[in-house]
C-alpha cells in the first residue's frame, strides 16, 4: 500500500499540486449539452417514426446508432494544464504536450478553429481556442509556459498565433466588462 502512495506522490510532485492545475470549468456543461442533443435527436426520430407507424426494431436501431454518432461528434475535449504541461483528453485518449518546451503553435482555420501545439519531444495537441478564452487560468498557464519556451529559444513558430489568441481574450474580457458595467 505504501508503494502505491509513494508512486502517486511522485506523479503529483511532477504534475504539481491539484491547486496549481487549471482545468476547463465548462467541460461538464458541454458534456451535458452533447448528451442532451443526442437524446433530443433520438427522441424526435423515434417519435416521428412511431407517429407515422413505421417504427420497427431495425429503424429504432438505426436511430440509436445515429444518436450515438452525434454524441461522439459533439463529445468535448477535456483540457487541463499545470506548470510545464497541457493535456487534452478526448475519446481517442489523452494527448500531452510540454508547454515549457514548445516548438510551434499554429492556428488552423476551417469549420472549427483549432490551436495546434507541438513540443521538442514530438508531442502534438489540438485544442479549441475557445477553451482558452472561456478559461483564463488555462490561458495564463499556457501563456507563461510559452514565454519560457520563447526565452529558451525553442519556440520558433507561433508568436503570431499566440498574439491572436491573446488579443481575442482581451477583446472578450473587455466586452464582458462593458456588459457588466452597462456600457455596452
Amino acid at each position: 500500500m505504501e508503494r502505491r502512495n509513494d508512486a502517486r506522490n511522485a506523479v503529483d510532485a511532477h504534475l504539481g499540486s491539484p491547486a496549481e492545475v487549471a482545468r476547463d470549468r465548462h467541460w461538464a456543461s458541454d458534456l451535458r449539452s452533447s448528451i442532451r442533443c443526442a437524446a433530443v435527436l433520438l427522441a424526435l426520430l423515434l417519435l416521428i417514426d412511431w407517429g407515422a407507424g413505421t417504427l420497427t426494431a431495425l429503424r429504432a436501431t438505426l436511430w440509436v446508432t445515429l444518436a450515438v454518432l452525434l454524441f461522439l461528434v459533439l463529445y468535448p475535449t477535456r483540457v487541463s494544464a499545470g506548470e510545464g504541461w497541457l493535456v487534452a483528453r478526448g475519446l481517442r485518449g489523452a494527448r500531452r504536450v510540454r508547454t515549457d518546451h514548445l516548438v510551434s503553435v499554429r492556428c488552423l482555420n476551417g469549420v472549427g478553429q483549432r490551436l495546434v501545439l507541438r513540443d521538442t519531444f514530438g508531442a502534438r495537441v489540438e485544442i479549441d481556442p475557445r477553451v482558452l478564452i472561456t478559461n483564463p487560468p488555462l490561458w495564463h498557464r499556457l501563456d507563461e509556459d510559452a514565454r519560457v519556451s520563447a526565452l529558451r529559444g525553442s519556440l520558433t513558430c507561433g508568436a503570431t498565433a499566440l498574439c491572436r489568441v491573446s488579443e481575442r481574450i482581451d477583446r472578450e474580457t473587455a466586452m464582458t466588462v462593458f456588459k457588466v458595467s452597462g456600457l455596452e
